[in-house]
């Protein structure tokens, strides 16, 4: 039997087809060979990339907030309190952790910035008023060198939009007609995907580092490796107090965490949850690794996965799985 590799998105746009779908699994795949085969790996290259080495599944979810945001619910929608002030609470997140390690004088003064219209002394408060500031605030981060282009922003709204989904997760609201909150439909989508008993490697990106890591503590199958990138999950306010189960552990079928994160990646705030996560049963903790990419496009999940370092441990859990059954 194949092991099972298992991709697990984040935010973004909608794909609206099957196609687009299996089009984005592609490109994931191709990025993962373009680095094994930078890891020394290039004889397992056909292997992974014709699925010979693995049932290799998207997990899809995207489609679940366009539901949402079509039935009235967005973090542009100043009537909505707790996703507004999540995503107030991400972006603060994101500045504070990158002025912890800033890039210069002037990055220093655009961040000093944003955080003041992220919190403004004696301004009115109220859903209308934080989302208004939230909006600010992303319209001055727009002005840090690198950061429209690192996630293809063409407005602060957009910006917003996109960020709102992590938000919106972690608001766990939105319940579908049978009163299924959105959070537990997205992890229900992810879990579908998983090997209910043979090994599951689990690659995850952004937003679905989240949704994969809470997946997994309901998950009973064996997970020999799982990967992290671009990673929220060190995010002290707006992430880690909000996660399931509390306290916010390693899933207990997890054999192994890689984090990967990139210091020019906005969206991966507190880089190392090491320090933050208690380990499982096997003393598992995430073991972070800094990797950087060429350019402005950083945080998309394929200029993760072409680097050798995440690419090159795949490529081995695979073969592991396949070798031993786990």
């Amino acid at each position: 039997m194949k092991p099972r590799l298992v991709f697990v998105h984040g935010i973004g746009g909608p794909l609206d087809s099957a196609a687009a779908r299996d089009a984005e699994r592609d490109a994931w795949v191709r990025a993962l060979a373009e680095g094994a085969r930078a890891a020394g790996h290039a004889g397992k290259v056909s292997a992974l990339t014709q699925g010979w080495a693995a049932d290799i599944r998207f997990a899809y979810y995207g489609d679940l907030f366009g539901a949402g945001q079509a039935q009235g619910g967005s973090a542009l929608d100043p009537t909505v309190d707790q996703e507004t002030v999540l995503l107030a609470e991400l972006l603060g997140d994101a500045v504070a952790e990158r002025l912890a390690d800033p890039a210069g004088e002037d990055e220093i003064r655009v961040l000093t910035h944003a955080r003041a219209q992220l919190d403004p002394r004696g301004a009115p408060q109220g859903p209308g008023s934080v989302l208004r500031q939230t909006l600010n605030a992303a319209n001055t981060l727009l002005s840090v060198p690198g950061l429209r282009t690192f996630g293809g922003w063409v407005s602060a709204k957009v910006m917003i939009l996109r960020l709102s989904q992590v938000a919106r997760y972690l608001a766990r609201g939105e319940p579908d007609a049978d009163g299924v909150p959105l959070d537990r439909r997205i992890r229900r989508r992810v879990g579908e995907a998983l090997d209910p008993v043979g090994p599951t490697i689990v690659v995850s990106h952004s937003l679905g580092t989240v949704v994969a890591l809470e997946t997994l503590h309901e998950h009973a199958g064996p997970v020999p490796l799982f990967v992290t990138l671009g990673s929220p999950l060190g995010m002290r306010t707006a992430v880690l107090p909000k996660l399931r189960p509390r306290p916010a552990g390693v899933p207990g079928q997890v054999g192994r965490w890689l984090n990967f994160w990139d210091r020019d990646d906005f969206v991966a705030g507190g880089p190392r949850p090491e320090k933050l996560l208690r380990p499982n049963s096997r003393d598992v903790l995430p073991v972070s690794t800094r990797v950087d990419s060429d350019g402005v496009w950083v945080h998309p999940a394929v200029r993760y996965l072409a680097h050798p370092a995440v690419a090159g441990p795949v490529v081995e859990a695979l073969e592991a799985a396949t070798a031993t059954g786990l």
